[in-house]
């Protein structure tokens, strides 16, 4: 059999023939605090520190579809990420920060559409085109009804807001990836290797074939499509994971959908750390911990990484700890000596048997979705879920049972341990928040804003695409909540 090389059909052994040699993984960290201001704050100091794109987490209400100011926000706003309401709140988030030379990955999803809508209209305010925006959007539905939980619509009302963007993206943002199908959430909720691996694809088919419905060119879309996957602790198994999902991806784009562009088989991704693997328990093993999944995610070929802090289990990161774990991917990248060598472990006939086995593992399980009617009935029938829970309930008993072992939780504890200092969520900030935004609504136009928000209505209930009512609702000062309030009354709620 003829060897395969990196940068071949299947891409088994990477997507580019010198992969790291002619250009490093994005470094980037994931980060969002109580406010707009604290978030770009850090921004800043990680780009200061070496950090090659930005990666932002919004807090709960923000992800599904709730201002600041709402009853349904109370106690939430700024917990677990920073909270965005308005435009305003977005242009503080990236002042002083150049949208067109610095590549943003926005974790949301089902108010995905809003939130891109406001980091265009901001771009614009700058004078910034378009066609000069990089980054991502995550905009993957399909993993929240299945193991996330922060969906807002149901599934098919939702399919089309999805659709709508990529779509749009497609057309005016040439550098912009619309999607990022996140097998990272699956494997977090306690799925197996090759689950993370059959869900997600499986999600990637119904998305493309939901696509393709609505007149776009696989070839065209393939090229914006990226991926989100998990490094856990197996340090072999996670290698040949990376390795197996090229080889999954490029043979369904080419099998499947019948794609002929090679950059449209490619299975790009980002890969962040384990997050579910850190322990609040001798917090400073999770330094070592990340450090074997980074190891993995690189030695598979990841096109992005993001390394999770040590104190993640205990709090969000402080500037230490983030710049840590920034440098950890540095000091990969630097010091190893690794990144002269494409998938430096092909040949081993024990990384070769285990994606040969994964590549076969998750076809079947893809297979058996493919017999239920796909991927969104899967997931409706609660099959997907129930799949999750099996797994993740049949490793937590390992654990209890001491079948597997955690350093410094079932084995190895320290009845001594110190406490280490955390970061403190400031708890005003997200005062000034909900106080500022209050303030903004009455001193708008707000007979204006109805308009606005009527209009989008009106577009909602058609067959058009949504994104440039929202785009036009944002221009207009209406607020995440406000339009996310027009399409629940549209769509309805899923619950």
């Amino acid at each position: 059999m003829k060897k395969e090389k990196p940068g071949k059909f299947p891409f088994t052994r990477g997507l580019y023939p010198e992969m790291y040699s002619s250009r490093l993984w994005t470094m980037r960290q994931y980060a969002g605090f109580t406010s707009a201001k604290e978030s770009n704050s850090r921004y800043k100091y990680l780009l200061e520190n070496g950090v090659m794109g930005l990666s932002v987490a919004f807090d709960l209400p923000t992800q599904i579809g709730y201002d600041s100011d709402d009853s349904m926000a109370e106690g939430e706003v700024g917990r677990v990420g920073v909270p965005i309401s308005t435009l305003e709140n977005m242009h503080t988030l990236f002042d002083g920060i150049p949208l067109d030379s610095v590549s943003t990955s926005m974790t949301i999803n089902s108010t995905a559409a809003i939130l891109l809508s406001f980091y265009i209209v901001n771009a614009e305010n700058k004078g910034i085109p378009l066609t000069k925006l990089k980054g991502t959007i995550q905009n993957d539905i399909l993993k929240e009804f299945a193991a996330r939980g922060t969906y807002i619509y149901p599934p098919y009302p939702s399919m089309r807001i999805v659709t709508n963007i990529l779509e749009f993206c497609n057309q005016n943002l040439p550098k912009w990836n619309p999607i990022s199908i996140s097998g990272y959430h699956i494997r977090e909720a306690g799925s197996t290797v090759e689950q993370e691996l059959a869900f997600t694809f499986a999600n990637g088919i119904a998305y493309m074939e939901t696509a393709i419905k609505n007149g776009l060119d696989p070839n065209q879309l393939g090229q914006q499509i990226s991926f989100f996957f998990n490094s856990h602790n197996g340090f072999l198994e996670e290698i040949a994971k990376f390795r197996a999902a090229r080889k999954i991806w490029a043979t369904i784009m080419k099998e499947r959908f019948g794609v002929t562009d090679e950059k449209a088989m490619m299975c790009r991704f980002h890969t962040q750390t384990g997050g579910s693997t850190l322990t609040s328990e001798q917090p400073n093993n999770n330094i070592v911990r990340t450090t074997i999944q980074a190891l993995s995610a690189i030695l598979g070929g990841t096109q992005s990484l993001h390394t999770n802090s040590f104190d993640e289990a205990l709090s969000l990161p402080s500037n230490e700890s983030a710049k840590l774990a920034l440098r950890t991917q540095q000091i990969i990248a630097h010091e190893a000596n690794i990144i002269n060598h494409p998938d430096p472990f092909g040949g081993s006939y024990i990384i070769e048997e285990m994606t040969d086995s994964l590549v076969e593992k998750s076809f079947k399980i893809i297979s058996e979705i493919d017999s239920m009617g796909g991927a969104i009935n899967a997931i409706e029938s609660g099959w997907v879920e129930n799949q999750i829970s099996k797994s993740a309930y049949d490793y937590q008993k390992d654990i209890d049972d001491n079948k597997q072992v955690v350093v410094g939780v079932n084995q190895f504890r320290d009845e001594n341990q110190k406490d280490i200092d955390t970061f403190d969520i400031n708890l005003d900030s997200a005062n000034d928040q909900i106080n500022a935004l209050i303030k903004f609504k009455k001193n708008r136009d707000n007979s204006s804003v109805n308009e606005k928000l009527e209009r989008l209505k009106i577009l909602a209930q058609s067959t058009d695409n949504i994104m440039p009512g929202i785009i036009d609702c944002v221009k207009g000062q209406c607020t995440l909540g406000e339009i996310s309030n027009v399409m629940r009354d549209i769509f309805g709620i899923h619950e």
